[in-house]
């Protein structure tokens, strides 16, 4: 046995059982000229937001020898105002933060969950909901899409409560807009769910609701007199910062006092802080291109059938196709061409990131190609 073999086979017995085996989460990080696989903003930071950042980091900079603001509260104050702006009205005590909504996620189920609990989610859906659970020692149970005669990524709310009541969670994951579906979920799911469960707590992670269509509801709304509710978003998405990890949630005050008890002390740096309050000044401009990659994913939802492929309708900035015979292949052949998209494991499907025009284009003329040399190779094996 190698040194290093015997390394990793010490430290293998040494971890959890319920992580060994485990593999780690990863998406590819590929140099090509169309990555459309991690959901990311393809636009950059606008060149006035880079300054205001700048300026904002420079001049905290000197204080870096003291803690940061504990309580985020300037910051908070800030994020309530933006979710303010839907309608609903919400105040700086039900708003937390976190170094990106992962670490949200994670102070929630370490408040709420925990060994001998259990927390529900309807797959396909984030993939990292089941990994952060598990990491906190929570069990984590599959429910199912597609149930009661639902569209095969539809969920009902009558396959939701059904679910709900079998398995008696102490946490419900409910994703709206669903990654990687792009499916956004109807309010009357959530209050089903929320009503079946009386003594659990109900995360809706909304982390693309600003991509949704017209008329998408919002679970924000349901906030008032519910307070085992919890509504996750992220600035990584349509405020293109996912480089500056900061995402956040909105729920009853009596939520956010909870998540002190579990967060690590000064959790989010003075730079994170000021460089989501620069672009949080800057957020109409930040937001400008929201409606772009809107119109790209449309247009690939539109143009997809004619390759005789079937995408699913999305209130997302992704589209998840199907009708592949083989995902794993195509993806492969997409990438040979020099565009990145992602495999998420659901058999004759993959998700495609809607960028910018260019890279929508790019993408398509390399799926037209790798369909046509399909046509093509299996019109040629039957003249053989």
């Amino acid at each position: 046995m190698t040194s290093e073999s015997s390394a990793r086979s010490q430290v293998e017995a040494l971890l959890r059982p319920d992580l060994r085996g485990q593999v780690a989460y990863g998406a590819p990080q590929l140099a090509v000229p169309i990555a459309l696989n991690t959901n990311e903003n393809s636009y950059p930071v606008p060149d006035v937001v880079v300054q205001s950042i700048t300026a904002a980091v420079r001049e905290v900079a000197p204080t870096l020898n003291r803690y940061p603001d504990r309580e985020f509260t300037e910051l908070r104050e800030r994020l309530a105002e933006y979710l303010s702006r839907s309608g609903t009205p919400i105040t700086a005590d039900q708003v937390w933060a976190g170094n990106g909504s992962n670490e949200v996620l994670l102070h929630l189920l370490q408040a709420f969950g925990g060994p001998g609990r259990i927390a529900l989610g309807f797959t396909p859906a984030y993939s990292m909901h089941p990994i952060i659970t598990r990491t906190t020692g929570t069990t984590w149970v599959d429910g199912m899409r597609g149930l009661a005669g639902a569209e095969p990524f539809d969920l009902t709310a009558e396959s939701a409560r059904a679910q709900v009541l079998e398995h008696r969670p102490d946490v419900v994951f409910l994703c709206s807009p669903n990654n990687p579906t792009g499916t956004a979920l109807g309010l009357d799911v959530v209050e089903a769910v929320y009503d079946a469960a009386p003594g659990t707590l109900i995360v809706v992670d909304e982390a693309y609701a600003e991509f949704a269509r017209p008329g998408t509801p919002f679970a924000l709304t349901l906030l008032e007199g519910r307070p085992r509710l919890v509504v996750t978003r992220t600035m990584s998405k349509a405020f293109a910062l996912a480089g500056a990890r900061l995402g956040y949630l909105a729920a009853d005050p009596a939520v956010t006092d909870a998540l002190r008890l579990v967060r690590m002390p000064y959790h989010l740096a003075t730079q994170t802080q000021a460089v989501a309050l620069a672009a949080l000044a800057h957020t109409d401009l930040m937001l400008a291109t929201v409606g772009v990659i809107k119109d790209q994913r449309d247009r690939i939802v539109e143009t997809l059938p004619r390759l005789g492929l079937q995408p699913v309708a999305s209130d997302a900035n992704f589209v998840l196709f199907g009708h592949l015979p083989d995902a794993s292949a195509t993806w492969r052949e997409l990438l040979d061409r020099g565009v990145l998209l992602r495999d998420v494991g659901i058999p004759h499907y993959l998700r495609v990131t809607a960028g910018t025009p260019e890279e929508t284009t790019g993408f398509l003329d390399a799926l037209a190609d790798v369909v046509h040399d399909k046509i093509s190779s299996t019109t040629g094996s039957q003249h053989e």
